[in-house]
């Protein structure tokens, strides 16, 4: 096994195994390895296909009160995707990653010392369906459609189980949609497509590895995994747009 390739391996158990425990982050973790091993344009389907392998496997643990809670997440969710597009050409995509980066840099830290997470009931669907809209719309601005429907699953104050589900069926639409995209405008290259079976065991295997640790959380273990993973994005995100601004 070649070296790029060990990274790629590694990158991609390790995500697997982050986002059977938590729902989410695949691309987070992975992109972390396979940045220095991939072009964007083989590891952009490859982490599309990876997350939606491992949301799928997720739905065997779905609590099916949490449906309704992520319609309209996902109702709002998808037509933000096309406001994100559109919108691009008139935001600096560097700009937005590093006001994001920030953002969650300060706000996650701050929530994991607080004694106690503040927890927010107004709003109701309605609230649900613009965090959705908001994800979708950073989604198509910078391929980020996680973090704003995430942190308002969080403050929410949902258990454990209800936000995990409501994570997986949002994101599990999203990545549905997005290789829908890939495959019907030809995005998913050869060089890619072949990676695609290498990976597949390895994230079935891992993903089970991280779903058996979830079982072991508690709601309070789960919330700081999920901040934790939060502000590691923000600090991925400053990295990777900071050097660029300045």
């Amino acid at each position: 096994m070649t070296f790029g390739m060990t990274i790629v391996v590694l990158g991609g158990a390790l995500a697997g195994f982050i986002q059977g425990v938590s729902g989410f982050a695949f691309g987070l973790v992975a992109m972390a390895f396979w940045s220095w091993a991939l072009e964007p344009a083989i590891a952009g389907p490859l982490v599309v296909f990876c997350s939606l392998i491992g949301q799928a496997m997720g739905m065997r643990s779905l609590t099916l009160s949490a449906v309704p809670r992520a319609i309209p997440f996902i109702l709002g969710g998808l037509p933000g995707v096309p406001v994100g597009v559109l919108l691009l050409p008139m935001i600096d995509p560097r700009l937005f990653q590093a006001g994001l980066g920030a953002l969650l840099l300060i706000w996650c830290p701050a929530m994991l010392l607080a004694a106690q997470l503040p927890r927010v009931t107004a709003g109701g669907r309605l609230a649900d369906g613009l965090a959705g809209f908001l994800g979708g719309v950073m989604g198509g601005i910078g391929g980020l459609p996680g973090p704003i429907p995430t942190l308002w699953c969080v403050l929410r104050g949902w258990d454990r189980a209800t936000q995990r589900s409501v994570f997986q069926l949002v994101f599990l639409s999203m990545h549905t949609t997005t290789m829908a995209g890939y495959l019907l405008t030809g995005t998913v290259s050869a060089r890619a497509a072949w990676l695609f079976p290498v990976m597949l065991p390895i994230v079935i295997a891992t993903a089970l590895m991280g779903a058996a640790a979830y079982r072991r959380l508690g709601d309070i273990g789960f919330q700081r995994v999920v901040l934790a993973l939060l502000a590691a994005s923000g600090v991925a995100l400053l990295a990777g747009s900071l050097p660029k601004l300045l």
